[in-house]
């Protein structure tokens, strides 16, 4: 074999060692998923799960480092301007990445194109609560707030987030008007709600559900087409705010990379992605936290839902105009 070959068949050889070592090595450090709102939120606890779940897959340690600000941004744009190698995941939501690009007037990302996505991974139904002794219904809590507009508000986790487009959707739908604070994430209005500072905040179900069984507040109506199994005493929004038709809202939660992530390692952590949401644990878990499970794994599953919720919500965005628009 002349020189020439042997060099040649070397560096192929070489090659291809080296194509699965990446894979293979990868994760070698600890893994950090960043949470784009504050602790003690839905999201916050459902990252803290899958955190857990897909650590023991990869190996490693999976960090949550919640940089909330800005209704997601903050969070957002850390994970896009981090190094594509696969330490550093986003645990975004359907404000982050399917209404994102709808609210804001000069968005500092595309959700699109700035990411790539492994998996989608399900989410929690939105829920309205209020203090125990505000009214029990949606529609004579709206009928009292019209009759003394200047003593209603209600909180949610941020302008042009997902639980708040929702909320002013169902008052558009109720022919109401209720005041709107915003703030960096649904715990710090829940606790405004427990202090009596806002007459309604918006969460989830299975965030909300532990204080409404406690009797420290009321869960007025559930996002959903019918009754929740696991809180059948509460209404529908529908039922409550006495709407036509029914009328749902989910928060899912998508796990996203910056793009031109290495294949092989996107492809790792799509397989700790499935692996993680199917252990017993997991799904134990996430039925407690009424967290429903919707698995799509790798990118263009993912990335079709992302699109196809963003192509759903866009009309109602356009209706509700400023009142949501950052």
């Amino acid at each position: 074999m002349q020189r020439r070959d042997i060099l040649l068949s070397t560096a192929l050889a070489t090659l291809a060692a080296s194509l699965p070592v990446r894979a293979q090595s990868y994760p070698s450090r600890p893994v950090r998923l960043v949470v784009p709102f504050p602790p003690g939120g839905p999201t916050d606890a459902f990252a803290r799960l899958f955190a857990d779940a897909l650590g023991k897959q990869l190996g490693q340690t999976v960090i949550v480092d919640n940089k909330a600000g800005a209704s997601g941004t903050i969070g957002s744009l850390d994970v896009k301007n981090s190094p594509p190698d696969g330490y550093s995941l986003l645990f975004g939501t359907a404000s982050t990445h399917g209404l994102y690009n709808l609210i804001e007037r000069q968005p500092r990302y595309d959700a699109a194109t700035d990411f790539d996505y492994i998996a989608m991974l399900g989410g929690a139904p939105t829920a309205l609560a209020v203090p125990i002794n505000q009214p029990e219904t949606l529609k004579a809590l709206f009928e009292a707030a019209k009759k003394d507009p200047a003593k209603f508000s209600y909180g949610s986790p941020g302008t042009g987030t997902l639980l708040h487009v929702a909320t002013e959707q169902v008052m558009q739908l109720a022919g109401a008007r209720i005041l709107h604070v915003p703030y960096k994430g649904t715990g710090p209005a829940v606790q405004d709600l427990l202090g009596g500072n806002i007459q309604m905040a918006v969460g989830t179900l299975g965030g909300l559900l532990p204080l409404h069984r406690s009797g420290k507040l009321r869960i007025v109506g559930v996002a959903t087409a019918k009754r929740m199994a696991q809180a059948a005493d509460i209404p529908t929004i529908a039922e409550s705010a006495g709407l036509a038709e029914p009328f749902e809202a989910l928060l899912w939660n998508v796990v996203a990379v910056p793009q031109k992530t290495p294949v092989d390692v996107r492809k790792r952590l799509a397989d700790a992605a499935r692996l993680a949401m199917s252990q017993p644990e997991m799904v134990k878990a996430m039925s407690e936290q009424v967290i429903a499970a919707d698995l799509r794994i790798g990118d263009e599953a993912a990335s079709a839902y992302v699109r196809a919720e963003a192509l759903r919500w866009k009309p109602v965005v356009d209706k509700l105009g400023d009142a949501v628009r950052s």
